[in-house]
């Protein structure tokens, strides 16, 4: 004869688990949100920390852009003594 209690207590178990996990989960969500709310206070209101530097307008080149840029100078100063001759 099948036992039928066996199977719903291990369902149960297994709910009470999966509810116990997810409980974990959602306090653990609001503490990191709780932390990074307290992490942006430094910045004043109205402001995106991550685009408060920059500036209306064309932005300086990166250094690796400024680098291959005198490489492309140099390279086109001699192309332009060849066709000269």
């Amino acid at each position: 004869m099948a036992m039928k209690s066996r199977p719903t207590m291990m369902k149960r178990a297994r709910e009470r688990a999966r509810a116990e996990k997810q409980k974990e989960k959602a306090a653990r969500r609001q503490e990191r949100a709780q932390r990074a709310s307290e992490e942006r206070t430094d910045a004043p209101a109205g402001i995106d920390p991550d685009i408060a530097h920059i500036q209306a307008g064309p932005q300086p080149l990166a250094d690796w852009q400024v680098e291959e840029a005198d490489e492309g100078d140099a390279g086109d100063d001699a192309s332009d003594a060849d066709d000269r001759d």
